[in-house]
């Protein structure tokens, strides 16, 4: 950009013709003037502004909010565990269906009273529509096990296992943290989740084995989560401890299955909980963001005197 040099008065005309002889530029287009399309005058940068809506964080304040990262990480290691446990014949289907099931009611009752009915009355539904719901994804879980067990035997071992994996990581990376961003899509996270534990439950001995991991892919991938954002929405505190207890009881789980494992589990939850909070606010110094008249036009309408 061309910056404006003042004109000088010619010889023998006053100030005033001098100026209506040279106007000024002014920040208009529906004006023509005597100016190239990309010419601005010195008074164009005396609107910049820099890094006017960068965020100050408390790093406390970002480790907490963290345990949401390190919550959905410890669902996906619980799942993966709890498979392991009935692929080894550790853990019987029957025992994992029923503590699963005794799990998901005390949940429910739980939500219930967090709650205290302001869902339920603003949705709706009744605790006899969510009994046919339950009896009826059961039942139809239950029929389809055979179906699903058999969905994929003519696929090889190694290539569900890496399209297990790669369905987890994408559940992880779509998963719906609390961030308004383009990338996060609940369904698409639950779906992969789903898909996973379908491609998992495929290689375990029976269809039985297949229902309960499928059940255990509802609990832990979708009512999980929404147990935790009430509980998060409510009490806090609350929210933050049960995440504590959740992640380390997790830990252990991984304990059982390998060592290193655990503690590369342990070392990935730390830097999730304390490194990357601490480089995020570090970082924040080194943002330089400019803002000015060449920024994108807001139409900011009051529309409560047209609704009114």
């Amino acid at each position: 950009m061309r910056a404006a040099v003042e004109p000088q008065a010619a010889p023998g005309l006053g100030a005033s013709e001098s100026r209506y002889r040279h106007p000024r530029w002014k920040k208009v287009l529906y004006e023509r003037q005597p100016f190239p399309d990309n010419f601005v005058d010195g008074s164009f940068l005396e609107e910049l502004r820099k890094n006017i809506y960068v965020r100050q964080y408390q790093f406390w304040t970002v480790v907490r909010e963290s345990t949401v990262v390190a919550q959905q990480l410890s669902s996906v290691c619980v799942f993966v565990v709890l498979w392991w446990y009935m692929d080894q014949d550790r853990l019987s289907p029957h025992l994992l269906f029923t503590y699963g099931l005794i799990t998901s009611l005390f949940g429910y009752l739980m939500f219930d009273a967090i709650d205290s009915g302001e869902g339920r009355n603003h949705s709706g539904r009744t605790r006899w529509a969510d009994l046919k719901s339950t009896v009826v994804f059961v039942a139809f879980t239950y029929g389809f096990s055979p179906v699903l067990k058999t969905l994929t035997e003519s696929i090889s071992t190694d290539t569900i296992y890496a399209m297990s994996v790669f369905m987890l990581l994408g559940h992880l990376i779509f998963f719906d943290y609390g961030a308004t961003a383009a990338i996060v899509s609940s369904t698409l996270s639950l779906n992969m989740a789903i898909f996973a534990s379908v491609c998992l439950a495929s290689r375990l001995p029976s269809s039985l084995h297949a229902f309960a991991t499928l059940s255990l892919a509802i609990e832990v991938f979708a009512l999980w989560p929404m147990f935790q954002k009430k509980l998060k929405a409510i009490t806090p505190r609350c929210y933050f401890a049960v995440s504590v207890v959740f992640t380390l009881a997790t830990v252990l789980g991984v304990l059982t299955v390998s060592v290193t494992g655990a503690v590369l589990f342990a070392l990935l939850l730390l830097a999730v909980a304390f490194l990357c909070p601490h480089y995020l606010i570090k970082l924040q110094s080194s943002k330089d963001n400019i803002h000015g008249p060449w920024d994108e036009a807001e139409i900011k309408e009051d529309l409560s005197r047209f609704l009114g």
